[in-house]
């Protein structure tokens, strides 16, 4: 590094790092998720997955990620979808279970959630949240426009969800909420780009109901649980800091998705914090969300 570029640092610019030529993992960083964050994948321990009794299999957590899946299925069962009841059973990442041998043999990435599909003649493992959300979709056909333009626009953001929550969630969520100490480079970069985010959002709700127009879909399930959640201040505690009140259309639409029965039981499924009576740890039956 240059004396000119030394000099051109903030005063309160933390001190010089130099990365090694090879990095090596010598102990944990840190921090809020530091006991099971580490460089390696597999299976750490041997455990075995429960299967209950209908053909769809949920292994999850009420993360945005985990909330994605059950909002669908409950949106799919309040269409009167019966093929789409489920068991989904709880994965405390928090102590690892996304390691055991079970997780590991449906989603190797060991991230939540994972679904399997015992209604055919072969299981199918699904994984990754937009992957069971169009898996879901194009099996019982809803939420996914059938017209070509329409069905690229849902597509369009969807995958924009999946580029860009990990800014919100590993990014600025992490920096601001997780990480060991606070490091304002860090959060000023990301908070940079979740507002840019909430923009894009916003313009765009400005124009349309829904994420893909007029039509509720997969686009908006995905979505919501990320950055609805963050107008309500479910995510990070950051929505002072953010000002997502001034977002007046993602208000819009994240209150008008979040009055939906199915959103209202499908957030609930997985959920062991909050208000007890907005947790259900594990569900097995329709009556265990009465």
């Amino acid at each position: 590094m240059s004396d000119s570029d030394k000099e051109s640092k903030p005063a309160n610019y933390p001190a010089d790092y130099q990365p090694a030529r090879v990095w090596t993992w010598e102990e944990p960083s840190g921090g809020t998720w530091a006991s099971i964050n580490k460089p390696v994948s597999g299976a750490t321990h041997e455990k075995e997955l429960p299967v209950g009794k209908h053909p769809l299999q949920l292994y999850s957590l009420a993360t945005p990620n985990g909330v994605k899946v059950t909002v669908m299925l409950e949106e799919l069962l309040a269409l009167g979808h019966t093929g789409a009841e489920y068991d989904a059973y709880l994965i405390k990442i928090g102590e690892g279970d996304q390691f055991g041998s079970g997780f590991v043999e449906v989603n190797p990435n060991s991230k939540i959630p994972a679904l399997m599909d015992h209604s055919g003649t072969e299981p199918v493992r699904v994984f990754e949240s937009a992957s069971i959300l169009l898996y879901l979709a194009e099996k019982f056909g809803e939420f996914i426009p059938n017209e070509s333009v329409a069905r690229t626009q849902c597509m369009n953001w969807l995958f924009w969800q999946m580029g860009s929550a990990p800014y919100l969630g590993g990014g600025f969520g992490h920096f601001y909420a997780y990480a060991p100490f606070k490091i304002e480079y860090c959060i000023d970069r990301f908070t940079m780009e979740v507002k840019r985010q909430l923009d894009v959002l916003d313009k765009h709700l400005e124009r349309n109901t829904y994420m893909a127009g007029d039509m509720y879909t997969i686009a908006d399930i995905a979505i919501w649980p990320w950055y609805g959640n963050l107008m309500f201040n479910n995510l990070y505690d950051a929505s002072e800091f953010l000002d997502t009140a001034s977002y007046k259309h993602v208000n819009r639409w994240a209150e008008a998705i979040a009055e939906r029965p199915a959103v209202k039981r499908g957030r609930r499924v997985n959920k062991t914090w909050g208000e007890e009576n907005e947790q259900l740890a594990e569900r097995h039956d329709a009556s265990d969300l009465d």
